[in-house]
């Protein structure tokens, strides 16, 4: 029988513009819940998106997160345009470029927050990912969605480039530059079909019910495995991706050297040979 220490359950903060849920043992749930604004990204968000993944890279019995657009028709309908008026305040051009540039950098570090996670982080999209919700799947690890998804980014349309992660991370995501420019440029709609045939999506599902517990049994199996192994290969995985491969290798001799001492080594070597399914790691 599979017996795990205690997962004790993480008294999470309370947050406006997302709620934090625990549907099983390890695995954290994050839904953007302003089902009412179809989840668009006002400023509150901003900070809570950051402020939730800080804590939840802090919270050691946690060890695989799944965000998916909770009871909204959309997964998110992008930055609530309200605040665009906020930032072409002002006569002097410099002056505004200079009050800009920090609330750039501060919508950044929410989705940086989710990069730097210490967990995986699963996005699970339904409905339309719009925008900023493009910017926020490309900083998650893995990305699923049903069929029927539409994805479009959008900041062409409304006159700027975007400027929150999409045009950075997603040519690394799909290794095709030429569709991303395509998107860019155009700003066109995209499904969930088309998603999973550039590498934008892991898997597509026929429905929202059948995504969300797919998400969640992936972030089972993930919750499941060496919290050493896992967190580590996120961390080595994410130096990979802005560093040659010679830095890479460097890095990872260097992270291992001091990893590869774990006690997980032991148990998961053990449960090999005895042929069993279900390792149980000691809590980080």
């Amino acid at each position: 029988m599979d017996i795990r220490y205690v997962f004790e359950v993480p008294k999470a903060p309370a947050y406006e513009t997302l709620a934090l849920s625990f549907p099983e043992w390890g695995v954290v749930r994050v839904d953007l819940n302003r089902p009412k604004k179809l989840n668009t990204m006002n400023d509150k968000f901003w900070t809570e998106m950051r402020q939730c993944f800080e804590w939840i890279s802090d919270q050691y019995d946690l060890l695989c997160c799944v965000i998916t657009g909770g009871e909204s028709k959309a997964f998110t309908a992008g930055i609530d345009l309200e605040m665009l008026k906020d930032f072409t305040q002002g006569k002097d051009p410099s002056r505004n470029a200079l009050r800009m540039y920090p609330i750039v950098k501060k919508l950044q570090a929410a989705f940086t927050a989710i990069e730097s996670c210490r967990i995986p982080v699963i996005a699970a999209v339904h409905g339309a990912c719009i925008g900023g919700g493009i910017d926020l799947i490309t900083a998650c690890d893995i990305r699923l969605s049903t069929r029927d998804a539409v994805f479009t980014i959008k900041e062409v349309d409304v006159g700027l480039a975007a400027d929150v992660g999409t045009l950075q991370r997603m040519p690394k995501v799909v290794g095709n530059m030429g569709w991303v420019r395509e998107l860019a440029y155009t700003g066109r709609v995209f499904d969930g079909a088309e998603a999973v045939r550039h590498g934008l999506v892991n898997q597509v599902y026929d429905s929202k019910a059948a995504l969300i517990e797919g998400a969640l049994a992936l972030a089972s199996k993930i919750s499941k495995k060496s919290p050493i192994a896992v967190a580590g290969t996120k961390h080595i995985l994410n130096h990979a991706q802005n560093h040659s491969i010679a830095e890479g290798l460097d890095y990872v001799a260097v992270w291992n050297s001091g990893m590869i001492q774990t006690s997980d080594i032991a148990v998961a070597t053990k449960a090999i040979t005895s042929k069993n399914p279900s390792p149980v790691f000691s809590k980080l």
